[in-house]
């Protein structure tokens, strides 16, 4: 445990800085178009010739008045440029986390083996940083958005906005709805997915370093086995498809239940990979 818990300190260590920049990146552009989309609609509103006659149709308040959904919805882009990055960067590092150890100049990853533990200590502290870069930047997204309506209502004057929800605003945007589900079953299919396609990548690393060039022609196999996998149900129940007999709720159990057989495949076969194959 004491050697799995070092290896987790030196993989968050690893990532700070890159971490860091994310949450910076996503301050700077969400407070940015906050404050700039909340100045331009106030002048808008207090300057010469408007009236609440000017909104003909308004779908965010009956009133006519600003809401912090209306922001949200009205700048999609720039509200999910720092979350398509952060995603972007998480994703090419569940590669880099291996290869950086292999492909470095002092080769790391051999010292990592020769020591006289666990090798699944090493897949294991891997495999907890990737989770902690994803619920981190996840619950730092979480505390931003009430500092950001703080922010729209501190522009707004009252007589000029409606009341906001967070759980409304965060369904106006596509990419804040993906990443943070409204419904409990979502957030647990979403996720789980996202476990298994890190534990999958994990996976094909490992076969494209046990057997290299065979390697590769091995992984491409595994991921068209576990993505057909969890295709199928989602196949049968396509609409006019009259050979599924299963309810919604039976497919949800169905890809989760297949998920978690994905998973705890992908774990095992890694294991034996770093153990078995990957000599030094």
């Amino acid at each position: 445990m004491k050697f799995y818990l070092k290896l987790v300190h030196m993989e968050v260590h690893r990532f700070r800085y890159l971490f860091g920049g994310l949450m910076a990146l996503t301050i700077l552009v969400q407070f940015g178009v906050v404050l700039l989309w909340s100045l331009r609609e106030r002048s808008i509103r207090t300057g010469p010739g408007w009236s609440e006659q000017s909104v003909t149709y308004h779908p965010f308040s009956e009133t006519g008045k600003l809401t912090f959904n209306e922001l949200m919805f009205s700048n999609q882009f720039w509200f999910s440029f720092p979350v398509l990055i952060s995603v972007a960067v998480i994703a090419g590092y569940v590669f880099l986390i291996w290869y950086r150890d292999w492909l470095g100049r002092d080769t790391f990853i051999y010292r990592l083996l020769m020591l006289p533990s666990n090798r699944s200590s090493i897949y294991a502290a891997k495999l907890t940083a990737i989770v902690l870069f994803t619920f981190g930047l996840v619950s730092f997204q979480l505390l931003l958005l009430p500092l950001e309506m703080m922010l729209f209502n501190l522009v707004i004057p009252e007589a000029l906005r409606d009341p906001s929800y967070l759980s409304q605003a965060i369904l106006q945007n596509q990419a804040l709805k993906v990443l943070i589900p409204g419904q409990f079953d979502a957030f647990v299919m979403a996720y789980a997915i996202g476990i298994l396609t890190v534990l999958a990548a994990f996976t094909v690393i490992l076969l494209e370093r046990s057997y290299r060039v065979i390697g590769i022609g091995f992984a491409v196999i595994y991921v068209f086995v576990c993505g057909a996998a969890l295709l199928a149900p989602i196949t049968l129940q396509r609409p006019g498809n009259t050979a599924s007999y299963l309810y919604p709720g039976e497919t949800y159990a169905i890809i989760l239940a297949l998920t978690a057989i994905l998973v705890l495949v992908s774990v095992w076969l890694s294991i034996r990979l770093l153990n078995k194959k990957i000599t030094v």
